[in-house]
Parts: C-alpha cells; sequence; structure tokens
C-alpha cells in the first residue's frame, strides 16, 4: 500500500512540476500570441481535470500500479507468459502501451460515437498546456478501462507502467504547450519525442490536418502508419485552431463542455477518414 501512495505521489508531483515549467516557459517564450483572454478558458480547462480525476477515483477502485502488480503476482499477461528479462520488458512495455495509447487516438477519431466525446479536447480555440488536460470525463473513464484492459493482456511490470503514466502526463503537457523552440532542436526531438509544433497540427481546424499527428510520446506510429504531417498548410503562426461548429467563446463554459457530445453543434465533418 504504501508502494502505490509513493507512486502516486510520484506522479502527482511531476505532473505538477512539468505544469510549472510550461506554465513559465509560455509565458516568457510563447510559439502563438493569444487571441482568447486566459481567463475564458483556463477555468474551465483546469476544472475538468479535477472533475476527470475524481471520476476515475469513484468509478474504478483500483491504479493502473495496482493492476500491473496483480499481473506480477498471478503470473498473468503476456510479459509473464515469456518470462523475459527485466531489461528488455520495461521499455517494450512503455513502447507497447504508448502504442495503445496511439491507437485509442485513433480509433476517438474514427468512430463517430466516440469523436463526440473527444472533440471537446478540439473544441478549445486556442492551444497552450491547459488544452493537454481537457478531456471529456467519459473519454477519460473509457481510456482508464482500456489502459487497465492492456495491462492485463500484456502483463506490463508496474515498474514500467509508472514510467508511462508519468511520461504520458509530462508529455501531454509538453506537447500542447505554446512554446518556442528552435527549428533545428524541433527536427532533432521529432526523432524520439512528440514536439508541440509536431502535435499543434492535430488541433488544426482542416480537417485532414486534425486527422494527423495522433501520437503523444513516440512520433514513430505516425510514421508507422502514415498519418504523419509535417507542418500545416497555413503555417504554425497563421493556422486556426478548433473545431468548424464550435466558434462561439461560449462553448469554453465547463457545462457547454461537459453538454457539448450531446449536442450537434451544426456540421461535424467526417472524421472517420482519420488515415488518408
Amino acid at each position: 500500500m504504501s508502494s502505490l501512495s509513493s507512486s502516486e505521489g510520484l506522479r502527482l508531483a511531476a505532473f505538477c512540476g512539468v505544469l510549472i515549467v510550461m506554465l513559465v516557459w509560455e509565458l516568457l517564450l510563447p510559439r502563438r500570441t493569444s487571441n482568447i483572454k486566459r481567463t475564458a478558458r483556463w477555468p474551465s480547462n483546469l476544472a475538468v481535470v479535477v472533475l476527470d480525476t475524481v471520476l476515475v477515483r469513484l468509478v474504478f477502485p483500483t491504479t493502473t500500479i495496482a493492476v500491473a502488480l496483480l499481473t506480477e503476482t498471478n503470473g498473468w499477461g503476456l510479459f509473464n507468459v515469456l518470462r523475459l528479462p527485466q531489461w528488455l520488458t520495461l521499455p517494450a512495455g512503455i513502447i507497447l502501451l504508448d502504442l495503445a495509447i496511439y491507437l485509442q487516438h485513433v480509433l476517438f477519431h474514427w468512430l463517430p460515437a466516440l469523436w463526440r466525446f473527444h472533440r471537446m479536447h478540439h473544441a478549445d480555440l486556442e492551444f497552450d498546456v491547459t488544452t493537454g488536460v481537457r478531456f471529456h470525463p467519459v473519454e477519460i473513464l473509457l481510456s482508464m478501462a482500456i489502459k487497465l484492459g492492456v495491462i492485463l493482456a500484456l502483463g506490463t511490470p508496474a515498474l514500467a507502467v509508472l514510467g508511462f503514466e508519468i511520461l504520458l502526463s509530462a508529455t501531454s503537457l509538453f506537447n500542447h504547450g505554446n512554446v518556442k523552440l528552435p527549428e533545428r532542436l524541433d527536427r532533432a526531438l521529432r526523432w524520439v519525442l512528440v514536439t508541440p509544433d509536431m502535435h499543434r497540427v492535430h488541433h488544426s481546424i482542416v480537417t485532414r490536418e486534425t486527422n494527423s499527428n495522433f501520437g503523444f510520446n513516440l512520433p514513430w506510429w505516425d510514421w508507422l502508419f502514415k498519418t504523419y504531417r509535417d507542418q500545416p498548410a497555413a503555417g504554425h503562426l497563421a493556422m486556426t485552431i478548433g473545431l468548424e461548429q464550435f466558434r462561439e467563446l461560449t462553448e469554453q463554459r465547463l457545462d457547454r463542455m461537459l453538454t457539448q457530445p450531446f449536442r450537434t453543434g451544426g456540421h461535424d465533418p467526417g472524421q472517420r477518414q482519420a488515415v488518408e
């Protein structure tokens, strides 16, 4: 129990640390000029992450770390059957969990019922670190269920799960940051990490750009499955963020965000063309 408590504390500390770093970075070196005041978006974006956290704790009585420990104890899952050495299972566990998140992300774009919940993330009219925590509670619950299922199937080591959870929360904050990186550094990082410029393309109002660059941590899956798009057609400074059908500022209110999946909101572009 103490190990679970310490792992949760470590994840929270990492999340808060990266969040503070990104907030300062955005203030000092922003990539784009924001046209909407933070007070119109941040309260709702931050409130949703609190709501998501509470709901996950209520709906799922166990954590991903606890499930991973259970698989180790009972010898469940692929890794425990194969009995591979730890030096191999740890990186392999992280990489396979990242692949699962990539495939899940594509699925949430491809299936209309799932897209209705995921589109709340894309309906943010600006792109900054708080966009990285703006997910509908139903999507978060479904994502947690999928993650637990993958961990059970793979028998992912608890240490790999902890590393992945920390990495996922940190990179989600980083690659949603409205921060400026030197072009050469951005190019170098893209070999191993999804950068803000790479992921920003995914938040374009242009559907073919929305349906690209699905990765959160590793960029390899977008290359492998041919969903990688190098740059937005309009350029990073001129591109429009968000969705065509949710342009009113009132849609950034928490109540409107939470009810958005149950409203048509005008024309909804065909998200099933996720891979062109």
